[in-house]
């Protein structure tokens, strides 16, 4: 072969090779970007990162003391961080922890006087995973706005993977737009907004989807929301469909650590969907399957006025306000019963309000008899918070699954 096609198929296929750089928190933006001379900020590793590259993070504090911008007024919105460089379909950028230490990326010294994004991900194609996000404050000089937010989503095809979102003045990790997300075997707790203009504790979910029609595809899988002081999971205002599956939701709606309910924290697991108690022509079904909530302030499962039905299977609830609300609105704007329940267990405290008509056959609280203790593994409410299995998967274990020979056989989450 001649030697200059050689060096040329060499050189392109060189080219062609992905390229792992490396950030830490005592790095150098100098520096080459290499695991022995890495670099200190995400923004130096997204300017050299290509479609196809890894950014590994390496462990220990990332602090933040001001945003990428400045406030243009007190109702602006600044960022910590912006990921704005897109990846490929094949050939995603990704921003992954090195190994098994833990980057931490750490909002709460930011004094900007007026609304803060975390992380402001306005890029597709790209896949964050194994970091913690916290501290996404707002002012208490600043009762001007709403949240903030410790991952704010404009995006899409992107994959937020093992992330630990907490004590963020907002939600963890908020979809504005964009399609085909997956927010996969993350934990958002803890969240709280104190300032927020319409109430303490009203804005704050663990996650929250609320994308404009022709976004669909956005799914939470494996996920835990617990302790936030609005809701675990929020659909409200979504005109795209959106899947919440094999996720658990517990203790929402009041002061985060605590059960003192805050009057202006909605409090429930799965808020599946609604629009601002209004009627709305163009809603879309959304679907939540074996999904477990539990001791939240009002529903665990709650349809929120949606002006059609949601699908709920294979879900289980226990100890909420309510374990199932399916209030939904007619086009009069009447209240009305909707939703598709199947399969589903409901167990101690309330268990459903606003089911009257529905066609309810197959769930727990149809059968001839209650369901009692006799009828799970265990009915512990305590574990649900520990910590995850090696591959990020949820943490095993016993509790309400069903017991061999139960006539819930079938029905719940497990």
């Amino acid at each position: 072969m001649n030697k200059f096609l050689l060096t040329a198929l060499l050189t392109a296929a060189c080219s062609a090779q992905s390229a792992d750089y490396f950030v830490a928190p005592d790095g150098d933006d100098a520096g080459a970007g290499t695991l022995a001379a890495p670099w200190k900020s995400l923004a130096r590793a997204q300017q050299a990162a290509q479609p196809g590259d890894t950014v590994y993070l390496r462990g220990g504090r990332y602090i933040y003391a001001a945003g990428e911008n400045v406030c243009a007024s007190r109702t602006a919105v600044v960022n910590g961080v912006t990921l704005d460089k897109s990846g490929s379909e094949d050939k995603p950028i990704r921003y992954w922890a090195y190994r098994d230490e833990m980057p931490v990326f750490d909002f709460s010294p930011m004094k900007d006087d007026c609304r803060v994004k975390g992380f402001n991900v306005t890029a597709s194609w790209i896949h964050l995973k194994g970091i913690e996000v916290t501290g996404a404050p707002q002012q208490p000089q600043n009762r001007l706005n709403h949240e903030s937010w410790g991952i704010w989503v404009n995006g899409s095809h992107n994959i937020f993977e093992r992330l630990n979102l907490h004590h963020n003045m907002g939600p963890g990790l908020f979809i504005k737009d964009g399609a085909w997300n997956l927010v996969l075997n993350s934990d958002s707790h803890h969240n709280y907004d104190p300032y927020t203009s319409n109430g303490a504790g009203q804005s704050a979910d663990g996650f929250g989807a609320h994308i404009k029609a022709g976004q669909p595809g956005n799914v939470f899988r494996g996920c835990r929301a617990w302790a936030n002081s609005d809701d675990g999971f929020d659909l409200i205002n979504a005109y795209s469909p959106v899947t919440i599956e094999y996720s658990w939701a517990w203790q929402q709606g009041y002061l985060p650590g605590t059960h003192t309910p805050l009057e202006a924290g909605n409090g429930n697991g799965i808020k599946a969907g609604g629009y601002g108690g209004k009627y709305v022509p163009n809603g879309v079904k959304h679907v939540v399957h074996h999904s477990v909530a539990f001791d939240n302030k009002a529903a665990g499962f709650y349809a929120n006025h949606h002006p059609l039905a949601i699908d709920f299977f294979n879900n289980t609830a226990f100890a909420n306000g309510a374990d199932y609300n399916m209030l939904g609105i007619a086009a009069d704007g009447a209240a009305v019963n909707l939703d598709n329940l199947r399969d589903n267990i409901a167990y101690k405290g309330k268990l459903t309000v606003h089911t009257e008509g529905l066609e309810m056959a197959h769930n727990s609280w149809t059968l001839s008899s209650p369901p009692t203790d006799a009828d799970f593994e265990d009915v512990s409410d305590a574990g649900w918070d520990a910590p995850r299995q090696a591959d990020g998967s949820l943490p095993v274990l016993r509790s309400y699954h069903v017991r061999s020979g139960s006539p819930l056989a079938g029905m719940g989450a497990f």
